[in-house]
């Protein structure tokens, strides 16, 4: 077998482009991200699920028009699925760019998604590139990256989900610039809801609001709160035709809670938002 050297991309990961259809600011995060970026600074966004991290991170490469590599962790996602491997490709023994790698060498944003979900060994893979020296050594090509200027990693968690065994440590942390997410204020969330569901602001106000409502019950009846995305998908819906009551069981009720006491209290709760 002969060895070679490729920079296909992994099947797991797509690029992506597409500047999302609407974000509206909650603040200087805007800002922040494009003195981080032209300053050559790591990023780190945390906020709840669904208010809104990766929405602004897919605009902000659009508005950059910068490509956007967007890594989604999980409990078996190891540093070699970020940085590459050896695979046999037709009876060569081949190395394959991992998206982390591969933003490396080209430039761009490689944003991953609830990082503390990843294997413990992905963070010592991040140092290096989270520091002045913005280089990323490959072990196993013999190689050592240095990221160019267009390079920028953003990563992001839910501090709601940290527990002692899922912690980003203070090491990491340190060495990003960071910025605290939440869900917008009502106003503004009815005029985002409405924007991208096609459904009108007076219709969906009461959908924020029993939303607002829900969010409160976090961290008693519920691990976590409606999010924004919910409420589009809700919003859509209804917007599609199915009837309100319906939609909210589905979009709002349904994916928060398997308890029936549960459920049925926010039914009760829907039932006296949303005439």
């Amino acid at each position: 077998m002969t060895v070679a050297s490729v920079t296909t991309k992994l099947p797991a990961v797509r690029p992506v482009a597409d500047s999302p259809a609407y974000y509206s600011p909650s603040g200087n995060e805007c800002i922040l991200f494009e003195r981080a970026w032209a300053r050559r600074l790591p990023l780190l966004l945390k906020g709840p699920t669904g208010c809104g991290k990766t929405r602004f991170v897919s605009y902000m490469a659009a508005k950059l028009g910068l490509p956007l590599s967007t890594v989604s962790c999980h409990d078996d996602l190891a540093a070699a699925d970020l940085t590459g491997r050896y695979l046999l490709m037709g009876g060569n023994t081949v190395w394959v760019d991992g998206p982390l790698t591969r933003a490396v060498r080209e430039g761009g944003i490689c944003y991953l998604d609830e990082i503390v979900e990843a294997r413990k060994d992905v963070a010592v893979v991040l140092h290096p590139l989270t520091d002045d020296r913005r280089i990323l050594p490959l072990e196993r090509t013999g190689e050592q990256l240095v990221a160019p200027a267009s390079f920028m990693l953003v990563v992001s968690y839910n501090p709601g989900y940290q527990n002692l065994l899922k912690s980003l440590k203070p090491s990491t942390r340190q060495r990003f610039v960071a910025i605290e997410f939440d869900f917008l204020p009502k106003a503004e969330e009815i005029a985002v809801v409405s924007t991208e569901s096609g459904l009108a602001e007076g219709q969906v106000a009461p959908l924020v609001e029993l939303a607002r409502r829900i969010r409160a019950l976090k961290g008693h009846d519920l691990e976590e709160g409606a999010s924004t995305r919910l409420l589009v998908y809700c919003a859509s819906l209804v917007d599609a035709g199915v009837p309100m009551r319906e939609a909210v069981l589905a979009a709002l009720i349904e994916p928060l809670t398997d308890e029936p006491d549960v459920k049925t209290a926010l039914v009760e709760l829907a039932d006296s938002l949303i005439r």
